[in-house]
């Protein structure tokens, strides 16, 4: 039986996600705007970076810390569920958001976005987690080491990101004017943020505050949850792949909706999408480091699922030059099939 007090916890850490979230948005709105950044950069680097490291600190705790077979198969399910969920459950999350928001007359029924930018993001997400399927194919095999593969591998996947982030940043500012909500904490000190040390400081301080607000209640939900689960008998694996990352990928998801409310779709689906392309760059190559990489086929399944979710969302952009809502709500049939299938593929606990 799961106590009250235990509910009670998940509730109040999904607060203080969705408040740090709301928080941090106004911040690195701001951020991006005193660096002279495009809204690109700030999506795909600044926000996605920002946000992915929740989830990513789990596999690294479950790798390093847990026991060394249930450790490596909770971080494995726990990096490629990351992707998965970004691909899959956040846009269909989005989507609602964006149907919400067309229905109340708010904005429009479809993603403005730069094309050339969500092209880019997704090109090197495929690229990059169609290696991450390489890999996990090859550790099936039992014919010859594949540890030096994995670590040219894990080089190839940081080299990548590091072209990614020097592409993204050479995009060209698009708003020079301050198009920003007051920030926060400048409201409180009543201080220009657009000026001074004082003003940049105030802006740090505030993306710092609202990052580790995200972190603290990631931190306790994902304790309640698995606690959750222990008490309901889920085997670890489920965890990994359904409950970790769910949790920890509210940040994304939160933040792309309040975006998305204001029309702000570069910043939205960039968050989405740049976070996707973290994820399966340096997570990944800490899996193909410091593990054996030997997937289940249902984590394997999961990684042609994110990699079919995100290639259908290429199509729609490079035919299309836009996402509507219909095409991200269709994600979250990828995301039922995928229940479905771990259902009947998972290991027994």
């Amino acid at each position: 039986m799961v106590e009250v007090a235990v509910i009670g916890i998940l509730i109040a850490s999904l607060a203080i996600i969705l408040i740090s979230c709301e928080i941090f948005t106004n911040g690195i709105e701001w951020l991006g705007l005193r660096l002279g950044l495009a809204e690109t950069a700030t999506g795909s680097i600044l926000a996605a970076v920002g946000t992915a490291m929740p989830e990513t600190i789990i596999p690294l705790i479950a790798i390093f810390l847990g026991t060394e077979e249930q450790g490596e198969e909770i971080g494995e399910g726990a990096i490629l569920g990351a992707p998965f969920m970004l691909g899959t459950l956040a846009m269909f999350i989005g989507g609602l958001a964006v149907w919400y928001g067309h229905k109340k007359g708010l904005r429009s029924d479809h993603l403005s976005l730069r094309k050339d930018h969500a092209e880019r993001d997704m090109k090197f997400f495929m690229a990059m987690y169609t290696v991450a399927l390489l890999a996990g194919l090859l550790g099936i095999q039992t014919y010859f080491d594949k540890g030096p593969i994995n670590y040219i591998l894990a080089g190839v996947l940081l080299l990548a990101y590091v072209l990614y982030v020097h592409r993204t940043l050479k995009d060209e500012t698009e708003e020079k004017e301050n198009s920003c909500p007051a920030l926060y904490a400048c409201k409180l000190c009543r201080v220009n943020p657009e000026k001074g040390r004082i003003g940049m400081a105030l802006i740090v301080l505030q993306v710092i505050a609202a990052l580790l607000g995200i972190i603290i209640g990631a931190k306790f939900f994902v304790t309640e949850v698995e606690e959750v689960s222990m008490a309901v008998g889920v085997s670890p694996i489920i965890l990994a792949f359904l409950i970790a990352p769910v949790a920890t990928e509210l940040p994304e998801k939160f933040n792309s909706v309040i975006w998305y409310l204001r029309s702000k779709d570069t910043l939205g689906f960039g968050n989405i999408t740049g976070a996707m392309v973290f994820q399966s760059s340096f997570p990944v190559s800490i899996g193909l480091l410091f593990t054996d990489w030997h997937l289940e086929m249902i984590n394997i399944a999961s990684i042609i699922i994110a990699l079919g979710a995100s290639g259908w969302m290429f199509y729609c952009v490079k035919s299309k030059g836009g996402i509507s809502y219909r095409t991200m709500l269709a994600s979250g049939s990828l995301y039922a099939i995928y229940i479905v299938l771990l259902i009947f593929m998972a290991p027994s606990p």
